[in-house]
Protein backbone atom coordinates (compact mmCIF):
# COMPACT_ATOMS: atom_id res chain seq x y z
CA UNK A 1 0.00 0.00 0.00
CA UNK A 2 1.14 3.26 -0.93
CA UNK A 3 3.09 5.19 1.82
CA UNK A 4 2.83 2.20 4.47
CA UNK A 5 5.84 2.35 6.82
CA UNK A 6 7.67 -0.51 6.77
CA UNK A 7 10.58 1.15 8.51
CA UNK A 8 8.35 1.08 12.16
CA UNK A 9 8.48 -2.32 13.79
CA UNK A 10 5.68 -1.30 16.13
CA UNK A 11 2.70 -3.28 15.55
CA UNK A 12 -0.08 -1.42 13.62
CA UNK A 13 -3.80 -3.21 13.74
CA UNK A 14 -4.94 -4.78 10.45
CA UNK A 15 -7.98 -4.37 8.42
CA UNK A 16 -9.12 -7.26 10.68
CA UNK A 17 -8.68 -6.79 14.13
CA UNK A 18 -10.38 -3.59 13.34
CA UNK A 19 -13.34 -4.95 11.75
CA UNK A 20 -13.35 -7.51 14.99
CA UNK A 21 -12.74 -4.85 17.49
CA UNK A 22 -16.16 -3.12 15.98
CA UNK A 23 -18.49 -5.88 16.15
CA UNK A 24 -20.63 -4.50 18.57
CA UNK A 25 -20.67 -1.32 17.70
CA UNK A 26 -23.32 0.62 16.06
CA UNK A 27 -21.76 2.81 13.22
CA UNK A 28 -25.01 2.47 11.07
CA UNK A 29 -24.85 3.73 7.36
CA UNK A 30 -26.68 6.63 6.44
CA UNK A 31 -29.71 6.02 4.14
CA UNK A 32 -28.45 8.39 1.69
CA UNK A 33 -31.53 7.41 -1.21
CA UNK A 34 -33.89 7.78 1.73
CA UNK A 35 -33.42 11.55 2.24
CA UNK A 36 -34.09 12.65 -2.13
CA UNK A 37 -36.16 9.62 -2.72
CA UNK A 38 -38.67 10.62 -5.53
CA UNK A 39 -39.03 14.09 -4.56
CA UNK A 40 -35.37 15.04 -6.22
CA UNK A 41 -35.13 18.15 -8.07
CA UNK A 42 -34.83 17.02 -11.68
CA UNK A 43 -32.95 19.45 -14.08
CA UNK A 44 -32.95 18.20 -17.81
CA UNK A 45 -32.53 19.61 -21.18
CA UNK A 46 -30.99 23.41 -21.73
CA UNK A 47 -31.91 24.37 -18.27
CA UNK A 48 -28.72 22.71 -16.31
CA UNK A 49 -26.43 25.00 -18.87
CA UNK A 50 -27.57 27.50 -17.16
CA UNK A 51 -27.66 26.48 -13.15
CA UNK A 52 -25.34 28.40 -10.90
CA UNK A 53 -21.76 26.78 -9.89
CA UNK A 54 -21.43 24.86 -13.97
CA UNK A 55 -18.41 25.83 -15.38
CA UNK A 56 -18.11 24.98 -18.90
CA UNK A 57 -14.35 24.27 -20.00
CA UNK A 58 -13.43 24.81 -23.06
CA UNK A 59 -15.26 24.94 -26.55
CA UNK A 60 -19.22 23.62 -26.44
CA UNK A 61 -19.56 20.08 -27.66
CA UNK A 62 -23.06 18.33 -27.96
CA UNK A 63 -23.87 17.36 -24.67
CA UNK A 64 -23.14 13.43 -25.43
CA UNK A 65 -19.20 14.96 -25.28
CA UNK A 66 -18.93 16.57 -22.23
CA UNK A 67 -17.82 14.55 -18.88
CA UNK A 68 -19.87 16.01 -15.58
CA UNK A 69 -18.16 15.93 -12.77
CA UNK A 70 -19.53 16.53 -9.34
CA UNK A 71 -17.92 17.83 -6.10
CA UNK A 72 -19.55 18.00 -2.84
CA UNK A 73 -17.92 19.54 0.11
CA UNK A 74 -18.59 21.63 3.68
CA UNK A 75 -18.80 25.23 3.21
CA UNK A 76 -21.11 26.32 5.81
CA UNK A 77 -21.95 24.63 9.54
CA UNK A 78 -19.61 23.03 12.00
CA UNK A 79 -16.95 21.76 9.63
CA UNK A 80 -17.24 24.19 6.96
CA UNK A 81 -12.89 25.02 7.78
CA UNK A 82 -12.75 22.20 5.21
CA UNK A 83 -14.29 24.03 2.70
CA UNK A 84 -12.19 27.32 2.99
CA UNK A 85 -10.09 27.16 -0.19
CA UNK A 86 -12.69 25.58 -2.24
CA UNK A 87 -13.11 29.14 -4.64
CA UNK A 88 -8.72 28.46 -4.81
CA UNK A 89 -9.06 24.90 -5.66
CA UNK A 90 -11.61 25.17 -8.13
CA UNK A 91 -10.36 28.06 -9.90
CA UNK A 92 -7.30 25.40 -10.28
CA UNK A 93 -9.11 22.32 -11.47
CA UNK A 94 -11.44 24.72 -14.18
CA UNK A 95 -8.83 25.83 -15.79
CA UNK A 96 -6.66 22.68 -15.82
CA UNK A 97 -9.46 21.63 -17.34
CA UNK A 98 -10.02 24.58 -19.94
CA UNK A 99 -9.46 22.88 -22.96
CA UNK A 100 -11.64 19.86 -21.94
CA UNK A 101 -10.02 15.72 -22.56
CA UNK A 102 -9.16 13.81 -25.42
CA UNK A 103 -10.09 10.29 -24.50
CA UNK A 104 -10.39 7.27 -26.53
CA UNK A 105 -10.37 9.08 -30.10
CA UNK A 106 -12.90 11.88 -28.51
CA UNK A 107 -12.61 15.16 -27.27
CA UNK A 108 -14.88 15.89 -24.35
CA UNK A 109 -15.50 19.44 -22.69
CA UNK A 110 -15.77 18.90 -18.85
CA UNK A 111 -18.46 20.73 -15.80
CA UNK A 112 -17.50 20.93 -12.74
CA UNK A 113 -20.68 21.00 -10.64
CA UNK A 114 -20.02 22.07 -6.97
CA UNK A 115 -22.42 21.55 -4.32
CA UNK A 116 -22.18 23.06 -0.31
CA UNK A 117 -23.41 19.66 2.19
CA UNK A 118 -23.75 22.51 4.66
CA UNK A 119 -21.52 19.68 7.03
CA UNK A 120 -25.44 17.90 7.76
CA UNK A 121 -25.46 14.12 6.30
CA UNK A 122 -29.08 14.58 5.04
CA UNK A 123 -27.97 17.74 2.69
CA UNK A 124 -24.88 15.67 2.00
CA UNK A 125 -27.58 13.13 0.86
CA UNK A 126 -29.78 15.76 -1.10
CA UNK A 127 -26.95 17.67 -2.85
CA UNK A 128 -25.62 13.71 -3.77
CA UNK A 129 -28.54 12.48 -5.46
CA UNK A 130 -29.45 16.11 -6.96
CA UNK A 131 -26.27 15.98 -8.89
CA UNK A 132 -26.80 11.67 -9.67
CA UNK A 133 -30.75 11.99 -10.89
CA UNK A 134 -30.89 16.45 -11.71
CA UNK A 135 -27.24 16.42 -13.04
CA UNK A 136 -26.48 13.41 -14.40
CA UNK A 137 -22.78 13.33 -13.62
CA UNK A 138 -20.58 11.07 -14.36
CA UNK A 139 -18.16 11.51 -11.58
CA UNK A 140 -18.70 12.42 -8.00
CA UNK A 141 -15.75 13.61 -6.11
CA UNK A 142 -16.12 14.08 -1.99
CA UNK A 143 -14.12 15.74 0.94
CA UNK A 144 -14.45 16.90 4.44
CA UNK A 145 -15.52 14.29 7.61
CA UNK A 146 -17.93 11.58 7.49
CA UNK A 147 -21.43 13.80 7.86
CA UNK A 148 -20.78 14.83 4.43
CA UNK A 149 -18.56 11.90 2.45
CA UNK A 150 -20.33 9.26 3.89
CA UNK A 151 -24.03 10.16 2.57
CA UNK A 152 -22.29 11.22 -0.93
CA UNK A 153 -20.18 7.55 -1.13
CA UNK A 154 -23.90 5.98 -0.33
CA UNK A 155 -25.91 7.92 -3.15
CA UNK A 156 -23.32 7.31 -5.10
CA UNK A 157 -22.57 3.43 -4.50
CA UNK A 158 -26.70 2.90 -4.48
CA UNK A 159 -26.73 4.25 -8.05
CA UNK A 160 -24.10 2.92 -9.66
CA UNK A 161 -21.97 6.57 -10.19
CA UNK A 162 -18.01 6.21 -9.49
CA UNK A 163 -16.93 8.49 -6.65
CA UNK A 164 -13.93 8.93 -5.05
CA UNK A 165 -13.39 10.52 -1.30
CA UNK A 166 -10.82 11.41 1.31
CA UNK A 167 -9.93 13.15 4.59
CA UNK A 168 -12.32 11.09 6.63
CA UNK A 169 -10.06 8.36 8.28
CA UNK A 170 -10.68 5.56 6.13
CA UNK A 171 -12.20 3.42 8.85
CA UNK A 172 -14.60 5.94 9.49
CA UNK A 173 -15.63 5.61 6.04
CA UNK A 174 -15.10 1.97 5.03
CA UNK A 175 -16.94 0.36 8.20
CA UNK A 176 -18.94 3.50 8.62
CA UNK A 177 -20.61 2.74 5.65
CA UNK A 178 -21.23 -1.08 6.17
CA UNK A 179 -24.52 -2.79 7.05
CA UNK A 180 -22.86 -4.49 8.99
CA UNK A 181 -18.95 -3.32 10.16
CA UNK A 182 -17.63 -7.10 11.38
CA UNK A 183 -18.43 -8.45 8.01
CA UNK A 184 -17.47 -5.77 5.50
CA UNK A 185 -17.96 -6.17 2.00
CA UNK A 186 -15.77 -4.15 -0.63
CA UNK A 187 -17.44 -1.38 -2.60
CA UNK A 188 -17.99 -1.66 -6.37
CA UNK A 189 -18.14 1.66 -6.99
CA UNK A 190 -16.72 3.90 -4.35
CA UNK A 191 -12.86 4.88 -3.51
CA UNK A 192 -11.01 6.37 -0.96
CA UNK A 193 -7.71 8.15 -0.12
CA UNK A 194 -7.28 8.91 3.05
CA UNK A 195 -5.07 8.59 6.65
CA UNK A 196 -6.30 6.18 9.56
CA UNK A 197 -5.40 4.55 12.45
CA UNK A 198 -2.63 3.56 12.02
CA UNK A 199 -0.89 6.32 10.63
CA UNK A 200 -2.59 8.78 13.76
CA UNK A 201 -1.02 5.97 16.16
CA UNK A 202 2.29 6.58 14.30
CA UNK A 203 2.39 10.13 14.21
CA UNK A 204 1.37 10.36 18.07
CA UNK A 205 3.93 7.57 19.41
CA UNK A 206 6.42 9.91 17.47
CA UNK A 207 5.66 13.02 18.80
CA UNK A 208 4.37 12.58 22.55
CA UNK A 209 7.27 11.08 23.00
CA UNK A 210 9.20 14.22 22.64
CA UNK A 211 7.87 15.83 26.07
CA UNK A 212 8.43 14.08 28.83
CA UNK A 213 4.86 12.88 30.57
CA UNK A 214 3.47 10.08 32.47
CA UNK A 215 1.93 8.66 29.28
CA UNK A 216 -1.35 9.01 31.00
CA UNK A 217 -3.91 10.31 27.90
CA UNK A 218 -7.41 11.57 28.70
CA UNK A 219 -9.71 10.96 25.44
CA UNK A 220 -12.56 13.06 24.56
CA UNK A 221 -13.81 10.43 21.32
CA UNK A 222 -17.49 11.27 20.35
CA UNK A 223 -20.83 9.44 19.61
CA UNK A 224 -20.28 9.26 15.66
CA UNK A 225 -18.74 7.90 12.96
CA UNK A 226 -15.33 8.98 13.32
CA UNK A 227 -15.03 9.20 17.36
CA UNK A 228 -16.49 5.00 17.29
CA UNK A 229 -13.51 4.00 14.75
CA UNK A 230 -11.13 5.38 16.94
CA UNK A 231 -12.14 4.13 20.24
CA UNK A 232 -12.19 0.56 18.66
CA UNK A 233 -8.60 1.29 16.99
CA UNK A 234 -6.92 3.93 17.97
CA UNK A 235 -7.26 3.13 21.61
CA UNK A 236 -5.80 -0.65 21.63
CA UNK A 237 -2.85 0.38 19.70
CA UNK A 238 -1.78 3.04 21.73
CA UNK A 239 -2.45 0.84 24.89
CA UNK A 240 0.15 -0.98 23.42
CA UNK A 241 2.47 1.34 22.68
CA UNK A 242 2.30 1.75 26.98
CA UNK A 243 -0.28 4.50 27.19
CA UNK A 244 -2.78 4.60 29.53
CA UNK A 245 -6.45 5.94 28.04
CA UNK A 246 -8.62 7.59 30.24
CA UNK A 247 -12.24 7.42 28.64
CA UNK A 248 -15.14 9.54 30.19
CA UNK A 249 -17.02 7.27 27.37
CA UNK A 250 -18.55 8.83 24.10
CA UNK A 251 -20.31 12.09 24.07
CA UNK A 252 -23.21 13.65 21.40
CA UNK A 253 -22.14 15.98 19.22
CA UNK A 254 -23.07 19.50 20.35
CA UNK A 255 -22.84 18.69 23.87
CA UNK A 256 -22.29 21.98 25.79
CA UNK A 257 -21.17 21.19 29.21
CA UNK A 258 -17.78 19.24 29.53
CA UNK A 259 -17.46 19.66 33.28
CA UNK A 260 -17.64 16.20 34.79
CA UNK A 261 -15.05 14.65 31.93
CA UNK A 262 -13.14 17.80 33.07
CA UNK A 263 -12.72 17.13 36.91
CA UNK A 264 -11.77 13.32 35.64
CA UNK A 265 -8.74 14.05 33.46
CA UNK A 266 -7.78 16.27 36.55
CA UNK A 267 -8.28 13.44 39.15
CA UNK A 268 -6.44 10.87 37.02
CA UNK A 269 -3.39 13.62 36.13
CA UNK A 270 -3.93 13.25 32.65
CA UNK A 271 -1.01 15.03 30.99
CA UNK A 272 -1.38 13.91 27.39
CA UNK A 273 -5.25 14.85 26.09
CA UNK A 274 -6.37 13.72 22.98
CA UNK A 275 -9.37 14.28 20.65
CA UNK A 276 -11.80 14.01 17.12
CA UNK A 277 -14.63 16.52 17.90
CA UNK A 278 -16.46 18.72 15.54
CA UNK A 279 -14.67 22.17 15.61
CA UNK A 280 -17.25 23.88 17.83
CA UNK A 281 -17.28 20.85 20.73
CA UNK A 282 -13.61 21.51 21.06
CA UNK A 283 -13.77 25.39 21.21
CA UNK A 284 -16.45 24.85 24.19
CA UNK A 285 -14.30 21.83 25.60
CA UNK A 286 -11.04 23.70 25.09
CA UNK A 287 -12.15 27.46 26.88
CA UNK A 288 -13.87 25.39 29.90
CA UNK A 289 -10.75 23.25 30.53
CA UNK A 290 -9.05 26.84 30.55
CA UNK A 291 -11.37 28.10 33.07
CA UNK A 292 -11.23 24.85 35.44
CA UNK A 293 -7.71 24.90 35.16
CA UNK A 294 -6.68 22.09 33.13
CA UNK A 295 -3.46 22.14 31.11
CA UNK A 296 -1.82 19.03 30.14
CA UNK A 297 1.40 19.15 29.08
CA UNK A 298 0.45 17.82 25.32
CA UNK A 299 -2.79 18.77 23.92
CA UNK A 300 -3.50 16.63 20.82
CA UNK A 301 -6.55 18.22 18.74
CA UNK A 302 -7.94 16.17 15.35
CA UNK A 303 -10.49 16.63 12.89
CA UNK A 304 -10.86 20.33 14.47
CA UNK A 305 -7.19 22.51 14.66
CA UNK A 306 -6.24 21.46 11.30
CA UNK A 307 -6.55 25.45 9.89
CA UNK A 308 -5.26 28.56 10.90
CA UNK A 309 -8.33 30.35 11.43
CA UNK A 310 -9.73 27.70 13.98
CA UNK A 311 -6.74 27.95 15.98
CA UNK A 312 -6.55 31.76 15.72
CA UNK A 313 -10.53 31.78 17.08
CA UNK A 314 -9.04 30.55 20.34
CA UNK A 315 -6.58 33.43 21.48
CA UNK A 316 -4.18 32.62 23.60
CA UNK A 317 -5.27 28.94 24.81
CA UNK A 318 -4.83 27.93 21.16
CA UNK A 319 -1.03 28.48 20.44
CA UNK A 320 1.04 25.20 21.18
CA UNK A 321 -1.57 23.35 20.20
CA UNK A 322 -0.46 19.86 18.51
CA UNK A 323 -2.00 18.69 15.73
CA UNK A 324 -1.69 16.84 12.80
CA UNK A 325 -1.28 17.93 8.63
CA UNK A 326 -2.64 15.93 5.74
CA UNK A 327 -0.60 18.35 2.67
CA UNK A 328 1.71 21.26 3.58
CA UNK A 329 3.66 23.59 1.19
CA UNK A 330 6.55 21.49 2.07
CA UNK A 331 5.47 18.68 0.48
CA UNK A 332 7.94 17.10 -2.37
CA UNK A 333 5.14 16.57 -4.92
CA UNK A 334 3.52 17.60 -7.68
CA UNK A 335 -0.55 17.82 -9.45
CA UNK A 336 -0.38 15.96 -12.04
CA UNK A 337 -3.87 17.60 -13.43
CA UNK A 338 -1.97 21.13 -13.26
CA UNK A 339 1.80 20.84 -12.91
CA UNK A 340 1.61 22.73 -9.49
CA UNK A 341 4.75 21.54 -6.71
CA UNK A 342 2.95 21.55 -3.37
CA UNK A 343 6.12 24.55 -2.75
CA UNK A 344 3.97 26.79 -5.21
CA UNK A 345 0.23 25.99 -4.24
CA UNK A 346 0.76 27.73 -0.50
CA UNK A 347 2.25 30.89 -1.96
CA UNK A 348 -0.28 30.74 -4.83
CA UNK A 349 -3.41 30.42 -2.35
CA UNK A 350 -1.60 33.27 -0.20
CA UNK A 351 -1.31 35.46 -3.01
CA UNK A 352 -4.82 34.99 -4.25
CA UNK A 353 -6.68 35.03 -0.91
CA UNK A 354 -4.97 37.05 1.75
CA UNK A 355 -5.31 33.93 4.42
CA UNK A 356 -2.47 31.40 5.61
CA UNK A 357 -2.06 28.06 3.61
CA UNK A 358 -4.86 25.98 4.38
CA UNK A 359 -4.09 21.71 4.33
CA UNK A 360 -6.94 21.18 2.71
CA UNK A 361 -5.65 22.91 -0.44
CA UNK A 362 -3.73 19.13 -1.56
CA UNK A 363 -6.54 16.83 -0.29
CA UNK A 364 -9.26 18.75 -2.29
CA UNK A 365 -7.02 19.13 -5.56
CA UNK A 366 -5.13 15.81 -5.19
CA UNK A 367 -9.25 14.72 -5.74
CA UNK A 368 -9.24 16.32 -9.21
CA UNK A 369 -5.44 14.56 -10.08
CA UNK A 370 -7.31 10.98 -9.30
CA UNK A 371 -10.46 12.37 -11.51
CA UNK A 372 -8.73 13.80 -14.40
CA UNK A 373 -6.31 10.07 -14.31
CA UNK A 374 -9.40 7.94 -14.02
CA UNK A 375 -11.50 8.98 -16.66
CA UNK A 376 -8.36 8.94 -18.91
CA UNK A 377 -7.34 5.09 -17.46
CA UNK A 378 -11.18 3.90 -17.85
CA UNK A 379 -11.18 4.99 -21.86
CA UNK A 380 -14.70 4.89 -22.07
CA UNK A 381 -15.45 8.49 -18.98
CA UNK A 382 -19.41 8.25 -19.69
CA UNK A 383 -19.31 4.70 -19.01
CA UNK A 384 -19.50 4.24 -15.32
CA UNK A 385 -18.93 1.23 -14.65
CA UNK A 386 -15.85 1.26 -16.89
CA UNK A 387 -14.93 4.67 -14.75
CA UNK A 388 -15.15 2.19 -11.47
CA UNK A 389 -13.33 -0.52 -12.70
CA UNK A 390 -10.03 1.82 -14.12
CA UNK A 391 -9.72 2.63 -10.33
CA UNK A 392 -9.32 -0.92 -8.97
CA UNK A 393 -5.50 -0.66 -10.13
CA UNK A 394 -5.69 3.30 -10.59
CA UNK A 395 -1.74 4.72 -9.84
CA UNK A 396 -1.76 8.43 -9.84
CA UNK A 397 0.68 11.27 -9.13
CA UNK A 398 -0.62 14.01 -6.65
CA UNK A 399 -0.38 16.99 -4.40
CA UNK A 400 -0.01 14.55 -1.88
CA UNK A 401 1.88 12.18 -3.02
CA UNK A 402 1.49 8.88 -5.04
CA UNK A 403 -1.58 6.97 -5.02
CA UNK A 404 -2.06 3.31 -5.65
CA UNK A 405 -5.30 1.25 -5.52
CA UNK A 406 -5.42 -2.59 -5.37
CA UNK A 407 -2.05 -2.94 -3.43
CA UNK A 408 -3.28 -4.50 -0.26
CA UNK A 409 -2.97 -5.25 2.88
CA UNK A 410 -5.96 -2.19 3.00
CA UNK A 411 -9.11 -3.16 1.29
CA UNK A 412 -9.55 -2.66 -2.14
CA UNK A 413 -11.30 0.35 -2.29
CA UNK A 414 -8.79 2.26 0.29
CA UNK A 415 -5.03 3.87 -0.06
CA UNK A 416 -4.07 5.14 3.09
CA UNK A 417 -2.09 8.48 2.79
CA UNK A 418 0.54 9.98 5.21
CA UNK A 419 -0.91 12.19 8.03
CA UNK A 420 2.17 13.95 10.32
CA UNK A 421 2.80 15.38 13.31
CA UNK A 422 3.27 18.99 14.27
CA UNK A 423 2.35 22.11 16.53
CA UNK A 424 0.49 25.25 16.16
CA UNK A 425 3.17 27.97 17.67
CA UNK A 426 4.47 31.92 17.19
CA UNK A 427 7.36 32.06 15.46
CA UNK A 428 9.55 34.97 15.78
CA UNK A 429 9.40 36.89 12.62
CA UNK A 430 6.32 35.30 10.32
CA UNK A 431 3.67 37.73 9.12
CA UNK A 432 1.34 34.53 10.68
CA UNK A 433 0.13 34.70 14.09
CA UNK A 434 0.79 30.90 14.59
CA UNK A 435 2.24 28.82 12.42
CA UNK A 436 2.15 25.17 12.08
CA UNK A 437 5.66 23.41 12.58
CA UNK A 438 6.12 19.87 11.64
CA UNK A 439 7.48 17.78 14.20
CA UNK A 440 7.89 14.19 13.01
CA UNK A 441 7.47 12.24 9.40
CA UNK A 442 6.94 8.28 10.92
CA UNK A 443 4.17 8.00 7.60
CA UNK A 444 6.28 9.71 5.17
CA UNK A 445 9.92 10.16 5.88
CA UNK A 446 10.25 12.44 2.17
CA UNK A 447 8.50 14.95 4.32
CA UNK A 448 11.41 17.34 6.16
CA UNK A 449 10.83 17.96 10.09
CA UNK A 450 11.29 21.53 10.99
CA UNK A 451 11.43 20.99 14.87
CA UNK A 452 10.94 19.37 17.97
CA UNK A 453 7.62 19.12 19.97
CA UNK A 454 7.66 21.93 22.89
CA UNK A 455 4.94 21.43 26.05
CA UNK A 456 1.67 22.92 25.46
CA UNK A 457 1.86 24.18 29.88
Amino acid sequence: MAFQNEDDPRESPTYADIADAMENRELSRRDALKVAGAGTLAVAGAGLLDLPGVVHAGPQFARTGTIKIGFVSPRKGPAAGFGEPDGFVLGLARKAFQRGLTIGGTHYAVEIIDKDSQSVGPRSAQVANDLISGSRVDLLLTTSTPETVNPVSDAAEASGVPCISTVVPWESWYFGRQANPAKPKPFKYTYHFCFGVAQFADAYTHLWPQVRTNKKVGVMWPNDADGNAIRAALGPTLKKAGYTIVDPGAYADGTNDYSAQIAKFKSENCQIFNTFPIPPDFATFWRQAAQQGYKPKIAQIAKTGLFPSQVISLGSIGANLASAVYWAPSWPYTSSLTGIHSRDLGPRYERATGKEWNQQIGASLALFDVAAAVLRASGAPKNKRKVANAMKKLQVHTAIGHLIWGKGPLPPNVVATPIIGGQWRKVPGSKYTLDFVICEHSSDRNVPVRSRLTPYS
